[in-house]
């Protein structure tokens, strides 16, 4: 992609109330527009981090028997009543409003209720289970306190995963399959998440939290030094200071956002629709169920939180909008050609590339908004690289950059990048 055609520009400073960090670098870095609190405008260089974002999802969510629907956003009154969820807690978040025929609609916060019944026109035997179905989705939910950028919205994009089994075995087994898959997915992004006990209300003991520690969260996460003990505050028995009840490691409170969560609902929404199986006897049983929803702009919120410096965003390769940021830093024909021909063979060689090819830009702005952007690979051809036929090579997060002859770049691309 041509910088002087992509549509969003880098700000140096900014006209806005955001005081957190991923709101800032990513309105700065023109990867979103805010319409209002609480909703933003995905601009080419922020929707292709959540694409790449998505594309791990559906990896690994493939990887574990999901298989991709896409549900409907607007919700009629009727099937939150079945579950008693219109009034309780649905009105708390739920945009709810009239259409015509003053027929009662709402927008959907979560689907349980679209999918249970959905799943149930399909399922009828033991022989249709286990079944597991996802989505990534636009969400609605009316905060009160729409604040964080991209950690608390509105309307935000979430993959939410739904299972159906016929034995707490099978559900269970599954359970444990896509807490791997979470902890996965998180990795391949740059995260490191803490699988974190939390409240299952009234569907189990305990669902879990996937959270990532940084000073920017609204989560206290109680964790041990010593093992892998980490509970959300609200339910631990244990406090900062303390010596853990499983290791005697000394017990800490950290700041954490949470990126994922996943619950064993078992029957409480199978129940609300009358939906059972039969099974190998014959006999009629409760099908199970399990949720398990991750929020892509928190993730990419998230990932903006943990990597940036004081110059700007350092992408996981793995999510990064480009693997490579070609800069062109003067104007000169013969420095033109070169530079054309590169992005060119970069191109023909599989690389995702961000051509820095404005006329307008003084050198300090190309690389000041190279470090804003943050793409992994910064490569450089300037009048000083091309009187020595090399290129100007450096990776975002590292103080030097080194020389390479270009002959010696696609290999070493091929080694550095994962994602070609």
């Amino acid at each position: 992609m041509r910088q002087s055609l992509l549509f969003g520009k880098t700000l140096r400073e900014l006209q806005s109330d955001e005081v957190s960090v991923n709101a800032k670098l990513l309105l700065r870095g023109g990867f979103i527009d805010k319409l209002m609190s609480g909703s933003y405008t995905y601009l080419p260089l922020g929707l292709a981090v959540l694409q790449n974002i998505a594309a791990l999802i559906r990896q690994e969510m493939n990887a574990i028997g999901g298989q991709e629907v896409l549900m409907p956003a607007l919700h009629p009154k009727e099937a939150w009543e079945q579950t008693g969820r219109w009034k309780d807690p649905g009105r708390e978040v739920m945009f709810q409003f009239s259409g015509r025929g003053d027929r009662q609609y709402g927008l959907g916060w979560t689907h349980e209720e679209i999918i249970t019944p959905l799943a149930k026109k399909f399922v009828s035997s033991y022989k249709d289970l286990p079944l597991k179905l996802y989505q990534i989705q636009t969400k609605f939910r009316d905060e009160p306190r729409a604040k964080s950028g991209l950690l608390r919205g509105r309307e935000f994009m979430m993959k939410d995963l739904y299972s159906f089994h016929g034995s707490e075995t099978d559900l269970d087994e599954f359970y444990e399959r896509a807490k791997g898959a979470y902890l996965k997915i998180f990795k391949r992004a740059g995260l490191e998440a803490i699988l974190t006990e939390a409240s299952g209300g009234a569907f189990s003991q305990y669902s879990h939290e996937f959270q990532v520690a940084t000073p920017a969260g609204e989560d206290i996460v109680i964790t041990c030094a010593g093992c892998d003990y980490a509970q959300n505050r609200e339910i631990a028995k244990q406090k900062s200071g303390d010596a853990c009840t499983r290791c005697k490691g000394e017990i800490q409170a950290q700041r954490a956002i949470e990126v994922g969560n996943i619950f064993k609902l078992k029957t409480r929404f199978t129940e609300a629709v009358r939906f059972t199986y039969r099974g190998e006897d014959g006999t009629s049983n409760p099908v199970l169920m399990g949720c398990y929803g991750i929020g892509l702009g928190r993730v990419m919120g998230a990932i903006v939180e943990v990597h940036h410096d004081e110059r700007g965003i350092l992408w996981p390769e793995a999510v990064a909008p480009f693997s490579a940021h070609l800069l062109r830093l003067q104007r000169d024909r013969r420095l033109g050609k070169t530079a054309d021909a590169l992005y060119a063979s970069l191109q023909k060689s599989g690389f995702s590339v961000l051509y820095d090819d404005r006329e307008e830009s003084s050198i300090g702005e190309k690389l000041a908004d190279a470090d804003l952007i943050g793409i992994p690979l910064r490569l450089v051809i300037s009048e000083k690289t091309l009187e020595k036929n090399q290129i100007e090579v450096k990776l975002r997060g590292e103080p030097a950059a080194a020389l390479m002859p270009e002959k010696d770049l696609i290999k070493y691309l091929k080694t550095v990048l994962g994602r070609v």
